[in-house]
C-alpha cells in the first residue's frame, strides 16, 4: 500500500524552529516526527511512502534515509507551484496505483489504526474514506454528516452552534480508490475539502466516514508541539519512542547522551535530547530541549522549546518560550 504524506506547508507558526528544518524533521519525542509517522504506516502495512513538500526538495533529504533505514523506501515530491491540499495528490496519482492510497498529513499527531481504516474502506467499495474526529464546538470547522452506516451526505461549513446535530470533522487522514481524481483531470490547484470531496459526492460517488476517538492534535504551533509530547508522555496517545531514549522520571525522556546533575529537578513532561545537559540546581518542566542544550546551575525553564545548541545561563528563568538554535539566554 503506497502512502502519501502532505507536508507541503512552511511551518510558518512554529519559527523559528523551522528555520533550520523543515517540520516534519523536528524532534517528537526524541526522533525526527516522520521517523514515528514511517514506522506507524509500516506497521499498517504500507510498504512505501511518498512525501509532497514545497518547492525545494533539498531540506526534505533526510526523509529518503529515514525511509530506507526503516525498509520504507520514501519518495520527496516537489510542488514547484503552490497546488493547494489536493493539486500535487492528483498530479502523481496520475501514474496509476493498483490499490487503495492513504494519505495523510505530515504534522498530525494521531494514534489512529491506519490498518482498520482502509479495511473499513475496502469492504465498503468506497471511492473515498475520511477519517473523522469529534469537537464539542463544530462552528470553527467544516462539519461532516453521516448516515447510521457511515455514508457521508453532506459537508457543512462553519455551522452556528446548535444548527447541525453531528459533531464530527475532516481528521485530515484520507483512503482513496485509484481513480478517485478521474473527474479532476484539469492542471493547477485543487483542494479536497472545497473541491474534490464535495465534487465526488455531487456525482454520486460513495463517501464514507470513520468516526475514530483515538488521539488527534494538529502540532502547528509551540504550544501545540508540547501538548503532543505531553499526550505521548502521559499515555494518552500512543507513539513509537526512539531506542536511544529512556525513562529518567515519570514522563521525562532522557537521551543516552544527555546528562542530568543529580542535583538537578527535571519533570514532569520533559524531553532532554543528545548531548544536552541539565546542571545541578536547574528546574526544568514542561519542555523539550533539543540537541546539544545547555541548562545551566539554579536557572529555570518551564514550558519552552529549546532548539539546538540553544544555551540558558546559569540562575536564568525562562517561560512560555522558543528559544532558537544556538542561541545563549542571559
Amino acid at each position: 500500500m503506497h502512502a502519501i504524506v502532505l507536508a507541503g506547508g512552511k511551518g510558518t507558526r512554529l519559527r523559528p524552529l523551522t528555520d533550520t528544518r523543515p517540520k516534519p524533521l523536528l524532534p517528537f519525542v526524541g526522533a525526527p516526527f516522520a521517523a514515528g509517522l514511517l514506522r506507524r504506516l509500516r506497521t499498517a502495512g504500507c510498504d512505501r511512502a511518498t512525501f509532497l513538500v514545497g518547492a525545494q526538495a533539498k531540506p526534505f533529504a533526510p526523509l529518503e534515509r529515514l525511509g530506507s533505514a526503516m525498509g520504507v523506501p520514501v519518495a520527496v515530491v516537489c510542488e514547484p507551484q503552490p497546488l493547494d491540499t489536493a493539486g500535487a495528490c492528483r498530479d502523481l496519482l496520475r501514474a496509476g496505483e493498483s490499490g487503495p492510497v492513504l494519505v495523510c498529513n505530515g504534522d498530525i499527531l494521531t494514534d489512529l489504526d491506519y490498518a482498520a481504516v482502509v479495511a473499513r474502506h475496502s469492504e465498503a467499495g468506497a471511492t473515498a474514506t475520511l477519517v473523522l474526529t469529534r469537537v464539542a464546538d463544530t462552528s470553527s470547522f467544516g462539519v461532516v454528516e453521516c448516515d447510521r452506516h457511515g455514508r457521508i451526505h453532506r459537508f457543512v461549513e462553519k455551522p452556528p452552534p446548535g444548527t447541525v446535530a453531528a459533531d464530527t470533522i475532516n481528521a485530515g487522514t484520507y483512503v482513496l480508490a485509484p481513480d478517485v481524481f478521474d473527474g479532476f483531470g484539469h492542471d493547477g490547484p485543487l483542494s479536497f475539502e472545497r473541491a474534490v470531496f464535495p465534487g465526488l459526492l455531487e456525482a454520486g460517488a460513495l463517501l464514507t466516514g470513520y468516526a475514530s476517538d483515538s488521539y488527534w492534535l494538529d502540532l502547528g504551533t509551540p504550544q501545540r508541539y508540547l501538548e503532543g509530547h505531553r499526550a505521548v508522555l502521559s499515555g494518552r496517545c500512543a507513539w513509537p519512542v526512539d531506542d536511544a531514549y529512556a525513562t529518567h522520571a515519570q514522563t521525562v525522556l532522557r537521551h543516552v547522551d544527555a546528562a542530568i546533575s543529580p542535583g538537578a529537578a527535571v519533570g514532569p513532561d520533559v524531553v532532554v535530547g543528545p548531548d544536552s545537559r541539565v546542571e545541578a540546581g536547574a528546574h526544568v518542566a514542561g519542555s523539550v530541549l533539543f540537541e546539544g542544550v545547555v541548562v545551566g546551575a539554579g536557572a529555570r525553564v518551564c514550558n519552552a522549546v529549546l532548539a539546538e545548541g540553544a544555551r540558558v545561563r546559569a540562575g536564568v528563568t525562562i517561560c512560555d518560550t522558543v528559544v532558537a538554535a544556538g542561541t545563549t539566554v542571559a
